[in-house]
């Protein structure tokens, strides 16, 4: 008998093949038969008129310590995710010296700055009694309902051997011998292999580079061996080139450490951009080298738009513009002060739009920021408002009006900038960049930045866009991206597909209605503590590992979902 039987479904299977109509059934966590099914099932449902499509997978995700007061991982699941790779960026919570307690301080400090997460959150959520990274893995395990993987993050390693000396120090070969035997217990464990950032925007939460900033070439590579004596492990990392264009010493190192490991490498963002046409093909030459020297270097990139919210007052994306973070790291009163000053305000309009501002350049089109919420009588009737038109009717330039908005509100005020790269241009370099063979769909960041952007609900928009909007691609090809192809970068074994032996991660949804709902503010974190959050529209339901976890967007309380190890759960992507 079958547990469930999906009846008359368009099933889009992952392959990019044509839809088909079919019953589908699940038995003991797998799809058992898929056709005309004609054994009985405990339960059944009519999905006439639906699409049953394989559970999303994110390949990029930062959901480390939200599984532990939140193993449904939303708003992700609501939105047909089924599988998410976490441990990005270098930034793991284990493993953690038992030796040195106060390294668990340091390390939810610094999550709390780097990835936007709530301190108290972080305190409060989640146990901190692990100290190897088998002993974190083992935590999740049997409580969560996604399936979830993880890379072990340099800057944890790092900190382990090297304490408070992992920031500006460089390891003696013991040292650094201790760092492999940590990486090689770790994926003995089950880490999906190894993390890093380089990038110039990563800072603990002293304000200092975080630890794997420090970190020499000769380190890397050694680290990125050991990926290579491991079964179904990945690399990932972060340089500073990510948000604009590579140096050619940045291309050398992302081609070298997937070389030496002879696994690919993923990396996070491809901002694209058609006021910057020499940029993609800038940043997919180290795909191109990558292949040439047995690697394989994978440019990860959103199909939607994802909007990101900034503020004066606390920190977000504003502080990385060159010159700005001393500005704004100021305390309020001292801030204001300053903001006030014409030829403060002159040097950072400056600096924000010259050439070393790089991508953060988009940011500074201050006439073109909606008003958020706001919080003076001074500021009644600016929410939903144009910077422009307030500032026009004021006579003020774009960002003098802004500071003056928020200097009313003690600089709280919700800053909203329009995107400046919708116009049709971009989204056809967009829609030519999807076919490339190293370029994946993803990059959510769900579970960082947590009051700040809402990434996670890039599957439904875009298959929604796909459908209705702007049909940049089919659905058949839409769902590959999002199911087949992360799952064959990643080589999750029997996951990404509809096929009979396949674990039955799957999303129902209706094809007219599938979409996001807009980003709105909820205070459901431990410790009150705020997020954004986005309503899954038209998705009926969804199966992890067969067991129904979202139905109609409302979790089931089911917790299905299985912590995948590297080597039992994931195959080796050779580059070779």
């Amino acid at each position: 008998m079958l547990d469930h039987l999906i009846k008359g479904a368009t099933v889009v299977d992952g392959t990019g093949a044509p839809g088909y109509t079919a019953d589908v059934g699940i038995r003991d966590g797998r799809i058992a038969v898929i056709g005309i099914v004609t054994e009985e099932a405990r339960t059944s449902e009519d999905a006439t008129g639906l699409i049953l499509a394989p559970g999303f997978v994110d390949p990029h995700t930062h959901y480390d310590a939200q599984l532990f007061w939140d193993p449904y991982a939303t708003p992700s699941l609501n939105h047909g995710v089924t599988t998410v790779a976490a441990g990005n960026c270098g930034f793991t919570l284990a493993p953690l010296n038992p030796d040195r307690p106060d390294d668990a301080d340091y390390t939810r400090r610094m999550m709390s700055k780097v990835e936007g997460m709530s301190l108290v959150s972080l305190e409060e959520g989640a146990p901190w009694t692990w100290s190897s990274f088998g002993e974190y893995l083992d935590a999740l395990e049997g409580r969560i309902a996604v399936n979830a993987g993880f890379m072990v993050g340099h800057c944890a390693l790092r900190r382990h051997v090297m304490g408070p000396r992992a920031v500006g120090g460089q390891p003696d070969k013991q040292q650094l011998d201790a760092m492999l035997r940590l990486l090689h217990d770790a994926m003995d464990a089950g880490a999906w292999g190894f993390s890093t950032t380089q990038s110039s925007t990563h800072s603990d939460g002293d304000g200092q580079p975080v630890a794997s900033r420090h970190a020499l070439p000769a380190e890397l590579l050694a680290l990125s061996k050991a990926v290579g004596e491991h079964e179904g492990t990945q690399i990932e990392g972060i340089v500073a080139g990510c948000l604009d264009q590579f140096s050619d010493a940045e291309i050398d190192l992302l081609v070298e450490m997937s070389a030496a490991a002879g696994r690919p490498l993923n990396w996070n963002v491809l901002t694209i951009d058609s006021a910057a046409p020499a940029r993609v093909p800038r940043q997919l030459l180290a795909s191109e080298r990558a292949r040439r020297a047995g690697g394989r270097v994978v440019a990860l990139t959103m199909p939607i738009l994802t909007p990101m919210n900034m503020s004066l007052g606390t920190f977000c994306a504003l502080n990385l513009i060159p010159g700005w973070g001393p500005v704004l790291g100021l305390p309020v009163p001292e801030r204001i002060e300053k903001l006030g000053d014409p030829a403060v305000r002159a040097e950072m309009v400056r600096r924000g739009q010259s050439e070393e501002a790089g991508v953060f350049r988009r940011l500074t089109n201050f006439g073109r920021y909606v008003i958020g919420d706001t919080y003076s009588e001074a500021n009644r009737g600016l929410t939903g408002r144009v910077v422009a038109d307030i500032a026009a009717e004021r006579g003020l330039d774009p960002f003098s009006c802004l500071v003056e908005i928020c200097a009313a509100d003690e600089l709280r005020t919700v800053l909203w900038p329009m995107p400046t790269d919708n116009d049709p241009e971009s989204w056809a370099m967009r829609a030519e960049a999807w076919q490339h063979e190293d370029v994946l769909l993803g990059g959510s960041d769900a579970g960082a930045h947590l009051d700040r952007m809402c990434g996670a609900p890039y599957t439904t928009r875009f298959i929604g866009d796909c459908l209705r909007g702007r049909k940049l691609a089919s659905l058949e090809q839409a769902v590959r991206m999002l199911t087949d192809d992360p799952a064959q970068l990643f080589g999750l074994r029997d996951r990404g597909r509809i096929q009979e032996g396949f674990h039955a991660d799957l999303v129902l949804f209706d094809p007219e209605r599938i979409d996001a709902g807009t980003a709105t503010l909820v205070h459901d974190l431990p410790g009150d503590s705020p997020r954004l959050d986005s309503k899954a529209i038209g998705v009926r339901a969804v199966w992890v590992n067969g067991v129904e976890a979202i139905r109609d967007d409302v979790v089931t309380g089911a917790v299905p979902g299985r912590v995948l190890r590297s080597g039992r759960d994931t195959r080796t992507v050779a580059t070779r």
